[in-house]
């Protein structure tokens, strides 16, 4: 699989990753055999980056990643983790001490000694404006706590504001062909300055995969039951922010689009992949067979200038109106 380098850090990513909330907790249940089998099916494919957080299973994530890389200590994966979400989001607890001691915690659950990228988790807004934060994470990398660090962020407006700093290697950000605010001003920005651009919820908490109808339950431990209207953390994180209904219809219209030899998703995967200024994607992958239809977007052919002004078209006509004044 082709691989990117991840902005100013210098190290390089497979352009499709994988996102590993889903082995943690907030998508259902997933049993360790299966999470392992997950992982297992990413890396034969190709995969050689893997994006967690501290947070994700209350550190279960971080756990099941390194009990498969200590099986398999051949492999050369980047693992990016993420950390400021366990504790109640102000301001005034990102600071050095707290950074140190999440820090500790996530080089325990992985099992190194120094951490390859750590981002900062969503948070406030307030932070990304704070020098002192970034003289913090400065710090980790001097004491070789930390390799590199970046941000993941809610709004465009916070993706900027990272943009600027000058140790920022990485900006996480939702985009996908229902997210499209980040092409206008985040990725060019990062791409001219230089940081890596890490696409998180692909294909909009599964809705542009085209599985799910007006019908669709999903357990009450997934975040698409209990925070459909934002009452746990950011709406945007679930179902991009769109409304499900309407999603359900625009994602109908959306699967349409998928050129021959193409499903739904691998049509999101192939469309932000080819967004310049984007170093990887990381859709999530409850099983085997997701993990590797996921990578093989990678080889598809490029999609075509029609193609993507169908996809275009329809996220001007239904979607943008939804999304753009919030993210």
């Amino acid at each position: 699989m082709d691989e990117r380098v991840i902005g100013r850090s210098g190290q390089r990513a497979s352009v499709v990753g994988l996102g590993t909330w889903q082995l943690g907790a907030d998508w259902g249940d997933v049993d360790d055999k299966e999470a392992l089998a997950v992982l297992d099916a990413a890396v034969e494919s190709g995969v050689t980056f893997f994006d967690t957080a501290d947070v994700y299973g209350d550190g279960r994530s971080e756990q099941t990643i390194a009990a498969f890389l200590r099986a398999r200590p051949e492999l050369d994966v980047f693992v990016a983790t993420k950390m400021g979400r366990r504790v109640d989001q102000i301001p005034e607890n990102y600071v050095l001490d707290n950074f140190r001691s999440w820090n500790d915690r996530s080089r325990r659950n992985l099992g190194v000694d120094r951490l390859d990228l750590v981002q900062l988790h969503c948070p406030p807004t307030p932070v990304y404006s704070t020098d002192e934060v970034f003289d913090a994470l400065d710090t980790l990398v001097a004491e070789e706590r930390i390799a590199h660090y970046g941000v993941s962020v809610e709004t465009c407006e916070e993706a900027l504001t990272a943009i600027a700093r000058p140790g920022v290697a990485s900006v996480q950000i939702i985009l996908n062909p229902f997210r499209m605010k980040p092409l206008r001003e985040v990725l060019p920005a990062a791409e001219k300055a230089g940081v890596g651009i890490i696409a998180r919820v692909p294909l909009a908490s599964g809705l542009l995969s085209g599985k799910y109808t007006k019908d669709t339950v999903f357990p009450a431990n997934d975040h698409r039951t209990y925070n459909r209207h934002g009452e746990s953390f950011d709406q945007g994180e679930t179902f991009s922010g769109v409304d499900y209904e309407s999603g359900v219809e625009s994602a109908v219209e959306f699967a349409a689009l998928a050129p021959e030899g193409f499903t739904p998703a691998q049509l999101a995967l192939r469309w932000i992949i080819q967004q310049p200024g984007v170093t990887t994607v990381i859709p999530g992958a409850r099983s085997p067979e997701q993990a590797r239809a996921n990578a093989a977007a990678a080889a598809l052919p490029e999609l075509s200038a029609e193609t993507l002004a169908e996809v275009r078209d329809l996220y001007d006509r239904r979607i943008k109106d939804q999304v753009e004044g919030r993210w």
